[in-house]
């Protein structure tokens, strides 16, 4: 009877063996759990929030326990320290301070995960997630990035090509981006030198310039990119036929009113120099005529004293009739004399004044005909800068759209 008895209990163990075998296997298995981080790096936004995960596997109540999160190069090296049911501030890093926080009500299931808040540049670095007992433990890369859309805008004209030269500009990248330019058919283009600039928050602004003339397709692109954390943006433009054709007129305009300009300045300079030759001509008339006049003054004094002997000798003799009749003969051909010359001076400057009014003649003719070709010019010039200023508006508002969809840009990129 005994036997058959110690046989039923051996082969229907009783509740309490059940219970003390479970215990002890709690006991002995409770700690074997892994902590799972993330094997690619988190990349996080620039004044975003970000989550970097961590979590037991299998998953177990981890409330109770001691979780630390550090970064090596820190100190000290605390991010967030749970002891105790409670968080423990006065042991963090003073550059995360009110800025990390764990999921209170998901720590029954074993999740771990870290969030911080308001994303810094000199948050981007390796965190561990580190139980002490058991001392399991689990890394994590945070890589922080700024991105913004690049802004397209027209910096002028290459007087070499004709071609039109763009502007592309774009702030607030980290880490630092490159620039390339493309066309329609997606073909890099060449330009010049892209301009980094790295501001006080450590944030870079680049800018780069590209010529471009006229295609098949007038469609541009630049492109801002930054392949470590593969994030990209780009803004396209598209320049009409028409604006390029403003462009060639507007160059050879320019280059016609500056031979205009030669032309009317050497019309100037020659119209002084006849001037000049002109008065230099009359200034030589006024000296001969000078001479011819003292001249004609010694002769006359000759005769007069010529004529006052005579006189005396007629006196003498008694003949006054002979010298009067002597005298009336001179004073005629004297008179004859200075007319003549007063016809010819007068006749030489009748000449000269002809000869000026002919060059001022002709001067006035054709300053009018530049005139008239300037004003013409000039108006069709007014023009194209009217096409040109509509088409520049045309161009502005979408750059205005795109600078009011900047703060609007926000990329989350969670990898676990």
């Amino acid at each position: 009877m005994l036997n058959a008895d110690t046989k039923l209990l051996k082969s229907h163990p009783t509740p309490l063996i059940v219970l003390v075998f479970h215990l002890l296997l709690t006991h002995f298995c409770r700690g074997q759990f892994q902590l799972i981080g993330s094997s690619q790096p988190i990349v996080a936004t620039l004044g975003h929030d970000i989550i970097l995960p961590c979590h037991l596997d299998p998953a177990e109540d981890a409330s109770g326990l001691t979780l630390e999160w550090t970064r090596a190069d820190l100190n000290p090296r605390f991010v967030h320290v749970w002891r105790d049911g409670q968080e423990l501030e006065s042991k963090k890093h003073p550059s995360f301070e009110g800025r990390t926080s764990l999921f209170i009500d998901e720590l029954k299931l074993g999740n771990i995960s870290l969030k911080v808040s308001k994303v810094k540049i000199g948050d981007q670095g390796t965190y561990r997630c580190f139980i002490p007992s058991p001392g399991k433990q689990s890394s994590v890369q945070l890589v922080v990035a700024a991105v913004f859309s690049p802004v397209l805008s027209l910096a002028g004209i290459d007087k070499d090509t004709s071609g039109v030269v763009l502007q592309c500009e774009s702030k607030g990248w980290y880490p630092e981006p490159e620039v390339v330019w493309l066309d329609g058919e997606g073909n890099l283009l060449s330009a010049g030198p892209t301009e980094t600039v790295r501001g006080p928050d450590d944030l870079y602004t680049v800018s780069s310039r590209v010529t471009v003339e006229k295609r098949h397709s007038n469609n541009f692109t630049c492109r801002v990119q930054q392949k470590n954390i593969n994030q990209t943006r780009e803004t396209h433009i598209y320049i009409s036929d028409d604006f390029f054709e403003v462009q060639s007129s507007s160059f050879t305009l320019t280059v016609g009113l500056a031979v205009s300009l030669a032309v009317c300045i050497l019309l100037i300079l020659l119209l002084v120099f006849f001037v000049w030759k002109w008065r230099q001509n009359i200034i030589i008339n006024k000296r001969s005529h000078r001479g011819n006049s003292d001249k004609g003054e010694e002769k006359n004094c000759s005769k007069r004293n010529k004529t006052e002997d005579q006189r005396e000798t007629l006196m003498a003799d008694g003949t006054v009739q002979m010298e009067v009749l002597n005298k009336g003969k001179g004073k005629k051909k004297n008179k004859h004399k200075t007319e003549q010359q007063l016809k010819e001076e007068q006749q030489r400057r009748e000449e000269a004044e002809n000869r000026v009014k002919r060059v001022l003649t002709l001067f006035s003719e054709e300053l009018e005909t530049r005139k008239n070709e300037v004003k013409l010019k000039q108006s069709e010039l007014q023009q194209l800068r009217e096409e040109k200023q509509k088409i520049q508006n045309n161009l502005q508002t979408p750059k205005e759209d795109l600078e009011n969809k900047h703060e609007e840009v926000h990329v989350f990129i969670f990898i676990y």
